[in-house]
């Protein structure tokens, strides 16, 4: 199977969740999606990750973004793990966790990488818009913790420049300066954006962010 692109169609699914049945389109709905994987049940680094969604789960709501996980394992581990997460880590978890024993979904979205483990999926990431397109998708090794407020600094900028012609420069955050759409004319900039640009580089056309109060 080919790896899955950027602004590819993410996969329908059916599947069995922590929050009952749910076939993935009509879960989201006109929502944006959160579609995450973690390696194992009742392991440290994926505990520390659940409980961090879960403690952001007003921020991605505020959003319109749905989260939900999954692993291989099954939806009795997912329960009794999820009751842990819960006590350990102080938070409610609200989103579904999949239960995808046969790795189906893990295959379908390349969530197992052989030369990391054979049956075990990887940290993957993939964030879907409204359009169920896929925006963005992140991999992160085993060992390795995602940052979760990157994520959300990412869709900020995913769903700032799905609104406006605009691009957001490196370490942007939510309320910074943006950058106009290098596609525009400066013709066609300057009717929609007011801009400025730093000498010698007229390319950067930096612009308050437009969807700023």
């Amino acid at each position: 199977m080919m790896a899955l692109g950027l602004e590819s169609s993410a996969p329908n699914f059916k599947a069995l969740t922590t929050n009952g049945p749910i076939d993935f389109y009509d879960w989201l709905g006109d929502s944006w999606g959160l579609l995450f994987s973690h390696p194992e049940d009742y392991t440290p680094v994926c505990t520390t990750e659940l409980g961090a969604v879960a403690q952001l789960e007003k921020e991605f709501s505020d959003r319109n973004v749905k989260a939900i996980a999954l692993s291989v394992d099954s939806l009795e581990s997912h329960n009794g793990w999820k009751l842990e997460i819960e006590k350990s880590m102080n938070v409610k978890i609200g989103f579904p966790i999949i239960a995808d024993e046969d790795a189906k979904i893990a295959q379908l979205y390349g969530m197992i990488h052989k030369y990391s483990s054979d049956t075990h999926t990887i940290r993957s990431v993939f964030i879907i818009g409204a359009d169920k397109k896929i925006k963005l998708h992140l991999t992160y090794p085993m060992s390795v913790g995602r940052n979760f407020d990157e994520i959300l600094r990412v869709i900020d900028a995913l769903q700032l420049s799905s609104q406006h012609q605009v691009v957001t420069p490196a370490n942007w955050k939510q309320g910074d300066d943006v950058i106009v759409d290098p596609s525009l004319s400066n013709e066609e900039a300057e009717k929609l954006y007011p801009y400025k640009v730093p000498k010698k580089a007229e390319y950067l056309r930096f612009t308050p962010n437009p969807s700023a109060d």
